[in-house]
Order: C-alpha cells, then sequence, then structure tokens
C-alpha cells in the first residue's frame, strides 16, 4: 500500500514501534492471496480500513502458514478465507476439502450402521450388481433410489412404490436391497433393515420384556423399511395381524416406501405362509388384508439365474 506510514503515524507515536509495524505489515500484505484480495476490493476499502483490518489480515496469513506447516490450529479441518463486512476485513473458516469428504465417509459409516445391515451385506454397491439376467429388478432399484430422493429431499415427489423380489435361493435379492438401502444412506435418506426370521424373534422376545410397542412404532416411522427373507419361518397370527398388518397399514396410510424379499411370489406369499398359522389355522381373508397392503407398497419383480452364494 502506498504511503501506508502516513496513516500509522496517527497511531504509532514511537517511531521504532511503528517501524516494526510497517514492517510487519508489509511482510503480510505481500502474501499472494492478501494481495489479490486487497486489488479485488480496492473500492470497498479505503487505507484506513486496510490497516483497521489489519489484525485480521495476520490471523489470515498466520492460521494459513500453520496449516501449510502441519500444525494444529484452533479450528482442525477448517481453512481461512477473507471476506468484506461494511467496510470491515473479517475472517471466515470453512471446511477443508478433505475435512469435508471425511466427514462424508464418517457420515456414511454411520448411516450403514444404522441401517442394521448384516455384516455380509455391508459392501454391497449398486455400482457391483451383477446385472446379466436381472435387468428388470435393477431398473426398477434405480428408479426407486431416483424417485426417493426426490420424494424425501424436494418433498414434491410422487410416492415411490417399493420393491418385492421373488425368486429361489441365491439369486441376489438381498444384495440389490442392501446396495438400494446403502446408496439411501448416502443422500443421507433413513432406512432400516430387518431380516424377516430374526425380527420375529425379537419381537417374540419383546413380549417380555414390554417392548413391542416402542418396536412397531420405530419401524411404523421410518423412512423406508426393508422385509428381507419374508415367508421363510412359520409365524403366528400375534405377528401376521398385530405387528405385520399394523406396520403396512400404517405405512401404506402414510406413503412410506417398504421393501421386501422372499423366496415366495406374493400369491405364494399368501397361499403358503399368510393364510395357515403356527397352530394350523386356516384364514385366508386376514391373509388377504396383508398381502393388499403388500401390493400396495410394493411392485414385485421376479429374479432368476444360478446360485451366487454356492454356483
Amino acid at each position: 500500500m502506498d504511503n501506508i506510514s502516513d496513516g500509522l503515524k496517527r497511531r504509532f507515536h514511537d517511531q521504532q514501534l511503528r517501524e516494526k509495524y510497517l514492517t510487519l505489515f508489509n511482510q503480510v500484505i505481500q502474501d499472494n492471496e492478501v494481495a489479490n484480495f486487497l486489488k479485488e476490493n480496492q473500492d470497498k476499502l479505503s487505507k484506513e480500513d486496510v490497516i483497521k483490518g489489519f489484525s485480521k489480515l495476520y490471523e489470515f496469513v498466520t492460521i494459513k502458514d500453520e496449516m501449510k506447516a502441519g500444525k494444529k490450529t484452533f479450528a482442525p479441518g477448517y481453512a481461512p478465507y477473507l471476506i468484506v463486512s461494511d467496510h470491515h476485513i473479517e475472517v471466515v473458516y470453512k471446511p477443508t476439502e478433505s475435512f469435508s469428504k471425511q466427514k462424508k465417509s464418517q457420515q456414511l459409516k454411520d448411516n450403514i450402521k444404522a441401517i442394521n445391515l448384516p455384516k455380509s451385506l455391508q459392501k454391497a454397491r449398486i455400482e457391483n450388481y451383477d446385472i446379466k439376467g436381472r435387468e428388470e429388478p435393477l431398473k426398477a432399484a434405480l428408479e426407486f433410489i431416483d424417485n426417493c430422493t426426490t420424494y424425501f429431499k424436494q418433498d414434491n415427489g410422487s410416492f415411490p412404490k417399493g420393491l418385492y423380489l421373488s425368486g429361489s435361493f441365491g439369486v441376489g435379492k438381498s444384495y440389490l436391497l442392501a446396495a438400494i438401502a446403502i446408496k439411501l444412506a448416502e443422500k443421507n435418506i433413513e432406512v432400516r433393515y430387518y431380516h424377516f426370521p430374526t425380527f420375529v424373534g425379537e419381537m417374540m422376545n419383546a413380549i417380555s420384556e414390554n417392548r413391542t410397542s416402542q418396536i412397531i412404532n420405530q419401524i411404523k416411522n421410518t423412512a423406508v423399511v426393508i422385509f428381507d427373507d419374508i415367508g421363510s419361518t412359520q409365524i403366528t397370527s400375534w405377528i401376521r395381524d398385530n405387528v405385520l398388518g399394523v406396520i403396512l397399514e400404517y405405512r401404506m396410510a402414510n406413503e412410506l416406501p417398504t421393501l421386501f424379499s422372499s423366496n415366495l411370489s406374493i400369491s405364494e406369499l399368501k397361499d403358503q405362509f399368510l393364510t395357515v398359522t403356527n397352530k394350523g389355522d386356516s384364514e385366508p381373508l386376514k391373509a388377504l388384508r396383508i398381502t393388499e397392503r403388500i401390493k400396495f407398497l410394493a411392485t414385485e419383480y421376479r429374479m432368476v439365474g444360478i446360485n451366487r452364494r454356492n454356483p
């Protein structure tokens, strides 16, 4: 800055102190980023404004040099930036690119953990899904993810109907559901996975602990719910009507996305799994009520192919 010493004379009567300050001042304003900042804002900042804001310029250069030297600053992960606010120089701090990536990676890990996926499915990625012979369900999965993003993030989309994946053992039903869940987690959409036979056992244990209502309410209100391997274990009429039925009724009424997988088609699920209880009672109307809710919530896709678990 030309003739900056003229402005400093009014602030420092001691010549020696003024010279030390001027030397430090010149070092700071010769920093490339500071020089560019002052040049870009020369119409907004008078010489007096620059003198008054010197402490901010010094803070900016000091923190920047500490970060470059690998030293720990008072705000780890945040870098300083200079701005002008009402003719005042200010320093603001924004997350660095590496820190933002680190936070995003940790957030994804936390989201995946919250999904409750078994360890064998935690590395499932839709980008790695073998498309051969499974083009239709994969296309439906990608459309579901896009629709969910619009539905929850923009709050203006239509209800994203889920998927009901049916087919024999090992054809990739669980993997695709897990890959969908992880992709939704990347978009910070809440999703919970339930292995249905395990879930049934947990609900039976919860009766003695008086926790059934708590668990049901959690599932009812989760943004996206996955019931994997439904139909593979016998259930009681209480599980069918007062647990599964209540959950599906609420999610249908509130248009909350729900996905399923089963070795049985929806029709087979109704006739072979939901109609006959563990006591041998036949209750086709109650079974029909459940499957109608499933049909509202999800479209069935039949998956075929080799057993990828034991090829």
